[in-house]
């Protein structure tokens, strides 16, 4: 993690990893968020499901978690998932849910969300994680860490 302060430039992501190591209940959470027609289809589901998921934009195939996927691939796309009224946290975090969790810096969001940059940033960038949002930190491979030491 870098020790530079984040500015309203710096991209943010929702770093699952933090919430697998830091949120007992994230997948209860996550489950949460579904709209009624998927709660009712993933009652009989075991949690921790993995699916293979196809980025639109890279056409990368990547293994996400079946109750994530269906969250950002379609409940988070409804209308009614996130409104004027939601709370800061909340609407940057259902924002990252219904763009796939592309980062996105504070001033894309403010443009997203119609709130100021500097609010958002405030809020997302101070010493207490909200929902797991993190700067976004592009994961270096085993192969080229090895090539630098």
């Amino acid at each position: 993690m870098s020790l530079l302060k984040p500015t309203i430039k710096t991209p943010f992501h929702i770093d699952f990893d933090w919430w697998k190591k830091n949120e007992r209940d994230w997948h209860v959470f996550l489950r949460s968020l579904l709209c009624p027609e998927h709660q009712e289809a993933f009652t009989e589901i075991e949690e921790g499901g993995i699916i293979d998921w196809i980025d639109p934009k890279t056409a990368e195939v990547k293994a996400v978690d079946g109750v994530q996927h269906t969250l950002m691939s379609h409940c988070a796309l409804l209308p009614e998932f996130s409104d004027s009224h939601t709370a800061m946290v909340e609407a940057v975090f259902r924002t990252f849910l219904a763009n796939g969790n592309v980062p996105m810096s504070a001033d894309d969001l403010a443009r997203k969300l119609e709130r100021p940059a500097e609010t958002i940033l405030r809020t997302i960038s101070g010493p207490r994680v909200y929902r797991g949002l993190r700067p976004y930190q592009p994961s270096v491979p085993d192969s080229a860490k090895e090539d630098t030491v």
